[in-house]
């Protein structure tokens, strides 16, 4: 451990193969605590780069638990945009497995803020607490898994003692979204940064992905707005491209930022179950944005336009809360 840490007291990136190298030290519980603070902290005061990103997703997949499922998508963002608003992400996973998209999504319970996807799904009576055959079941059966990453990441008992001592984040934020026991090929990632586009781009690149959309957006959500413009990076097959999606093109009319505000999981569960009978707010308008990029990953829709209005229909006609009430009862 001690070469990388002089590389980064040095402010000199780690390749791929170096990063690597150091985190499966980290990840086998052969650094001592003070090398783990080290590590994490020079990495952030030097700044994160794709190649040590993907060489952490590398290894903390490497480690997990293996959900084996093919054709899924994950919606899982960084969280940490200070936003505290509703389960964005999770409300659109739940639509598009309604609409019949098979996905596999990986989440945690809250960290920065009241609710996180294990917390709301609780609250919905879902059963987050599966083991990886059966996952494999629900997902065959209803189009949903969700892996509650402690579950599944035993490796990271070694560093999260140390994770607690910092009390910021590091670059477990980052590449805990994009390490999904199910080796998703096709996601939409939202970062809580604009300068992190590019680099999830290159480290999802990196480890095979096919098709992601990484999404900040200008009133600094980690997911699609329905209120400012979202930046956009695409890879696909690749490729990495440039997009903006703004609301005011797709005549959204959304008008209240509190309306997109979270409290506890009671009260996140109960403002979806609205949205999923058909309640049209800018709540719903936001969810049907984000599963807008769902559809466009999995490639059921080409045009984004089209998508949102695919999922926005879907959503209006109470066919996702028919869907909830047999996830509730099917598990």
């Amino acid at each position: 451990m001690k070469k990388f840490l002089e590389k980064l007291k040095k402010k000199q990136d780690l390749s791929f193969y170096q990063s690597k190298s150091a985190f499966n030290l980290l990840m086998n519980g052969e650094a001592t605590e003070d090398e783990i603070y080290d590590f994490l902290t020079l990495l952030s005061i030097k700044g994160e780069v794709s190649d040590e990103i993907a060489g952490g997703v590398y290894v903390l997949r490497d480690k997990s638990k293996r959900v084996n499922i093919k054709n899924c998508i994950d919606t899982c963002g960084t969280g940490g945009d200070g936003m505290n608003t509703l389960n964005i992400s999770t409300a659109s996973a739940l639509l598009l497995s309604s609409m019949e998209i098979k996905v596999a999504k990986h989440g945690n319970k809250a960290v920065s803020s009241k609710c996180g996807s294990g917390d709301v799904l609780e609250a919905l009576n879902i059963n987050i607490n599966l083991e990886p055959k059966e996952i494999e079941e629900q997902i065959d059966k209803n189009n949903f898994g969700f892996m509650f990453a402690p579950n599944y990441h035993n490796a990271m008992k070694f560093v999260g003692p140390t994770r607690k001592k910092i009390g910021k984040r590091t670059i477990f934020n980052m590449i805990g979204p994009l390490s999904s026991p199910a080796l998703v090929e096709r996601q939409v990632v939202g970062v809580f940064d604009k300068k992190l586009l590019k680099i999830f781009a290159n480290a999802l690149n990196n480890l095979n992905i096919k098709f992601a959309w990484i999404v900040n957006s200008e009133d600094d959500l980690d997911e699609i707005s329905p209120y400012a413009k979202t930046n956009v990076v695409q890879l696909k097959n690749g490729k990495i491209s440039d997009l903006i999606i703004d609301p005011n093109e797709l005549n959204i009319k959304a008008d209240n930022f509190e309306n997109l505000l979270g409290d506890d999981a009671k009260f996140n569960a109960s403002k979806m179950i609205d949205i999923f009978k058909g309640e049209d707010n800018d709540f719903s308008k936001a969810v049907c944005l984000n599963a807008a990029a769902g559809l466009i990953v999995a490639e059921k829709n080409s045009e984004f336009k089209d998508a949102y209005e695919a999922a926005r229909s879907h959503l209006l006609s109470g066919k996702t809360f028919e869907y909830i009430k047999m996830l509730q009862n099917g598990w």
